[in-house]
């Protein structure tokens, strides 16, 4: 779940006491400091201790470099993924990684949603762009898995997002449907490639794409489709880890299937942490729509259980043994020299401005 201000809010606590909610997603209406954010998780963590979580909360944020990082200054200023693809470079991959791992970890932060897999084929694309590693998509895979590897050595799970591909796209997925029309050739060849390197490197979740692959669902979306999570990802990829949808809020889904109906479709898809990033409301109604599924058997117990353990594997690995965060610690580590002349050195190599 998401929520606004520098403080948990009153709904965000009665989710997490009442509804058991297992996760929070931080943006920069969050963030007002490094201090401030150690100090949030660790309240964060002491009202999931008051309620009897078994496990803590899996705090997440989005800080893939260039305009999406919600850690700004004084934390390492990144220059976007583009900068990393024209270095090209796999060990500055993996040190940006690593470097993001350590400014993330000393603030309480163990989940990245980072890196952008997506290839970048479509110059009117408005949403990707330059948070794409480029349009050569072995060269996105080569240097994902180099910043996948990374981040998870630096103890930070990693998210290989937005599968599968919204690279070919003219939509912005936050306000339409976007529609991706290319036969499955050309999507084994361009669009599934990064994300077969991802899963070869042991990524930890892999986030869904609110885009319409008509090859292979004409109906519903990636995030809310079997066929897409359950056969492709799962099935003919392989892959064994944590499925999170994209937020649920976004239009491209919002506008068709209301929360407490696409919440239950991207769990049976194969999704196994919903986002739910800003209404109580729309939380609210994406929880209610979980337990009338499963009251329902529309969602089996051995789905759930199955769902469950993958997301309990995930938090065991990155969050034991627990210990709160440290806010004269995470202040310490934000922006260290090291990672500022790293940030530089990729931004000068990659041609962008530093």
């Amino acid at each position: 779940m998401g929520f606004e201000g520098l403080e948990p809010s009153p709904d965000l606590r009665h989710l997490i006491r009442d509804y058991g909610v297992g996760g929070v997603v931080l943006f920069a209406r969050n963030v007002d400091g490094p201090e401030q954010v150690a100090e949030l998780v660790r309240e964060l963590q002491s009202l999931a201790r008051d309620a009897r979580h078994d496990l803590p909360l899996l705090v997440a944020v989005d800080q893939e470099g260039g305009r999406v990082a919600r850690l700004r200054d004084p934390w390492t200023v990144w220059p976007p993924l583009r900068a990393l693809g024209r270095a090209g470079s796999e060990d500055l991959a993996r040190r940006m990684g690593e470097s993001i791992a350590a400014e993330l970890r000393s603030c309480g932060i163990r989940c990245d949603f980072a890196p952008v897999m997506d290839v970048d084929t479509n110059p009117r694309n408005p949403v990707i762009g330059d948070r794409s590693f480029g349009d050569d998509p072995e060269q996105v895979g080569r240097l994902g898995a180099a910043f996948i590897r990374g981040l998870q050595g630096g103890g930070v799970a990693a998210s290989a997002k937005h599968f599968p591909g919204h690279g070919d796209t003219d939509v912005d997925s936050h306000l339409e449907l976007p529609r991706v029309d290319h036969g499955l050739g050309r999507l084994e060849d361009v669009e599934l490639r990064p994300f077969r390197h991802a899963v070869e490197a042991g990524v930890a979740t892999v986030m869904t794409a609110h885009v319409l692959v008509r090859e292979l669902d004409d109906r519903l979306p990636a995030t809310l489709s079997r066929r897409v999570v359950g056969e492709l990802l799962r099935g003919k990829l392989g892959y064994g880890g944590v499925v999170v949808s994209d937020d649920l809020e976004m239009k491209a889904v919002a506008k068709s299937w209301k929360p407490g109906l696409a919440a239950p479709l991207a769990a049976k898809a194969g999704c196994d942490l919903l986002l739910v990033c800003a209404s109580a409301e729309a939380q609210v109604g994406a929880l209610e729509g979980l337990v009338r599924a499963g009251e329902r058997d529309e969602i089996t117990w051995d789905e759930m259980d199955a769902a469950g353990q993958r997301v309990r594997a995930l938090k065991q690995r990155y969050l034991l043994p627990y210990a709160d965060p440290d806010p004269r610690m995470a202040r310490l580590s934000a922006g260290p020299g090291e990672h500022r002349e790293l940030a530089r050195e990729i931004a000068e190599r990659g041609g962008v401005p530093a």
